[in-house]
């Protein structure tokens, strides 16, 4: 059985990844994601409410209730008390599977789309859920030339976009249940994935690997059915957030799932993927914005679990702003992050919002570990506190967008021993595709020696802080994990003889160049 729905969910991924691409046209993919993705939440958004009011009312005496089937002025009696539970209302009219039987006949297409994302989005006005709902839409811009030179052309593309998202199989044959939002979030999921892959270094920046980020999940959660709260102060577009829910469970995640993110397309991709996982709006708290010099979230308890790939070496204010010195997430290492390097910044921010019963996982380009100036002072901060965990060398090429071989910085603020674990997993991968991948087994090995917390020969060392003082404050893994010696023994006398042989041959030819020479020299002459 699970082989058939893994056969299925490939098939169905595969048809998705064809209809995107026969969609774009000429677009460039990576410009065109927004109009696939935002396409699919419309759909996702209309099936959900339909699903849901269907369900209240006919619970409520009247079995043949269908929502979809109302007329607008009728509808209106439940916006209210909807508002309240999901955060938004749709009219009937503005649904997905209604605006799609019209979209032919509408000259207009573009204009009905663009006030129906302006309908839902206003709905939310005024309510908890507005900050959640607010400039959702603006991404998929239905006014634009990258859909075509003219209006008819854009529609033509829009009624296009609108039958391949419909006709998509994700909701059991016309109902709508767990198992669909399932299929609309792996969607969606997937859909991310490949626009990544195949958009180099910024696709790199706005997605994690869903192996890794069920890794970095794991870890932060070891010992725990259940958590607080979950942050991610670079979330991209939320894939190692959404991770928990996976890992957890919804209801495991009791306050909900937090995060800040800097790009606009993104943070608001990161939203609609918490909708389409389900996650409803006051179940997430996603702000917009510069983590580092304007964060978020700084009046909230700390969270007991924090995950992050924060990008890689990137600039930042650092000492040319005098206020941060003072910070409290930075004041007490004593020294800021380099202006050119941010890396070790986003590591103190975490370690602040983190909960003194918590654990963070953060990747971390290797630099990080063993750069001297500032960066060593802070790592000093980090391990004469004994705060880091954990060190975990990744293998190389396993992100989009680098083929750098990073590595996941465990940070926690209870700890039992005054030691740092070191764990060398760069050989834990398969090849596929254009890149490394870890899989179940590989996460598992890496989870069970970092749970262990014991020396294993050449893949973990446990190392106390005192010896890694005594070594600079430098915290790279191979400085710690002997690597297994994988040359092969080499037979003296062979190559002795061999080493003869070339001498021998070399005297020769030396001979023959000598021969060679003189011949033409006396030619010269």
């Amino acid at each position: 059985m699970a082989n058939n729905k893994e056969t299925e969910r490939a098939e169905l991924h595969k048809t998705i990844w064809r209809i995107a691409n026969d969609l774009r046209g000429s677009v460039d993919g990576w410009d065109f994601k927004t109009y696939v993705l935002g396409m699919l939440f419309y759909r996702f958004i209309s099936e959900n409410l339909t699903s849901y009011l269907n369900e209240q009312e006919r619970k409520a005496g009247t079995p043949d209730f269908d929502y979809a089937r109302l007329s607008d002025a009728d509808a209106e009696f439940g916006r209210a008390e909807t508002v309240k539970e999901k955060g938004f209302y749709i009219l009937p009219s503005e649904l997905f599977a209604n605006v799609r039987a019209r979209a032919r006949q509408d000259a207009n297409l573009n204009e009905t789309l663009s006030r129906i994302f302006a309908d839902i989005e206003g709905s939310a006005t005024g309510s908890d859920s507005e900050d959640d709902f607010k400039g959702l839409f603006d991404d998929l811009d239905v006014n634009s030339s990258k859909l075509g030179p003219t209006v008819a052309k854009r529609n033509e593309k829009l009624v296009k976009l609108l039958d391949a998202i419909g006709d998509l199989p994700l909701n059991n044959g016309g109902g709508f249940s767990a198992n669909s939002i399932d299929l609309f979030g792996d969607a969606y999921e997937y859909l991310m994935q490949m626009y990544a892959s195949t958009a180099g270094k910024s696709g790199g920046e706005f997605y994690t690997p869903q192996e890794v980020s069920e890794l970095l999940a794991r870890i932060t959660v070891v010992g725990k059915t259940e958590v607080n709260k979950v942050y991610d102060p670079a979330c991209g577009s939320g894939s190692l957030l959404l991770n928990f829910a996976k890992v957890l469970g919804h209801d495991k995640v009791r306050q909900g799932f937090f995060g800040q993110e800097i790009n606009l397309t993104t943070y608001n991709l990161c939203r609609i993927n918490m909708f389409l996982h389900d996650v409803n709006y006051e179940k997430f708290d996603i702000a917009h914005g510069d983590t580092l010099t304007d964060p978020a979230h700084w009046d909230d308890e700390p969270f007991e679990a924090i995950v992050s790939n924060p990008p890689y070496s990137i600039k930042w204010d650092g000492d040319a702003n005098p206020l941060l010195i003072n910070d409290p997430r930075f004041a007490p290492a004593g020294v800021l992050a380099p202006k050119s390097k941010a890396d070790l910044a986003f590591t103190l921010h975490i370690l602040s919002w983190l909960a003194v019963n918590g654990t963070a996982a953060i990747v971390e380009f290797p630099g990080v570990l063993y750069r001297g100036g500032a960066e060593q002072k802070i790592r000093q901060y980090l391990i004469d506190n004994n705060y880091v965990d954990a060190v975990i060398q990744l293998p190389p090429d396993l992100f989009f967008g680098t083929t750098i071989a990073t590595c996941i910085i465990v940070l926690k603020k209870s700890k039992h021993d005054n030691a740092t674990l070191f764990i060398d997993a760069s050989a834990e991968f398969v090849r596929s595709g254009n890149k490394n991948k870890l899989l179940p087994e590989h996460r598992q090995r890496i989870l069970d020696a970092y749970t262990g917390r014991k020396s294993i020969e050449h893949f973990a060392r446990l190392v106390d802080n005192g010896d890694i003082a005594g070594n600079g404050y430098n915290i790279a893994v191979s400085s710690y994990v002997e690597q297994r010696d994988t040359s092969e023994a080499v037979d003296i006398k062979t190559l002795n003889a061999e080493i003869a042989r070339i001498v021998a041959r070399q005297s020769k030819l030396r001979t023959q160049i000598d021969t060679i020479v003189a011949d033409l020299e006396g030619e010269q002459a």
